[in-house]
């Protein structure tokens, strides 16, 4: 029985899931968008979560305590620097999950894990020869 046991084990050892959840909240600072399984994206959000929230602390020791997490020192420049911005007046909820169907090979149920004020860059206007 795994009574009071919090997170979801995944189907992997600690220490791989720990690696692919911390992969998965630094792709999720570096792009501010990502395409995984809803299992995953519920467990990835948890982390983000509260990186943003050290992010909004904005200190040296919450900046160390990020590090610990994402070991990609550009990407916590990006979540300290730029991001957090757009978040100083928000009280949690920072990011949102899309259900977006079922995986065609497997079934598995997809969602997009994204950031609360992401936005998609606007498509390139058409260049139209004038042949």
């Amino acid at each position: 029985m795994r009574h009071r046991k919090a997170g979801k084990r995944l189907g992997r050892s600690s220490s791989h899931r720990e690696a692919m959840i911390r992969n998965m909240v630094t792709s999720l600072f570096e792009h501010e968008r990502i395409v995984t399984t809803t299992p995953k994206a519920k467990e990835a959000r948890k982390v983000a979560e509260r990186m943003m929230t050290l992010a909004k602390r904005g200190d040296l020791h919450a900046r160390r305590q990020a590090l610990a997490v994402i070991r990609n020192d550009g990407v916590v420049a990006k979540l300290f620097d730029t991001l957090k911005d757009g978040y100083l007046d928000r009280n949690g909820g920072y990011t949102r999950i899309i259900r977006t169907g079922n995986r065609p090979g497997d079934a598995a149920p997809m969602a997009i894990l994204e950031l609360v004020n992401y936005q998609e860059a606007p498509a390139a206007p058409e260049v139209v020869s004038a042949n």
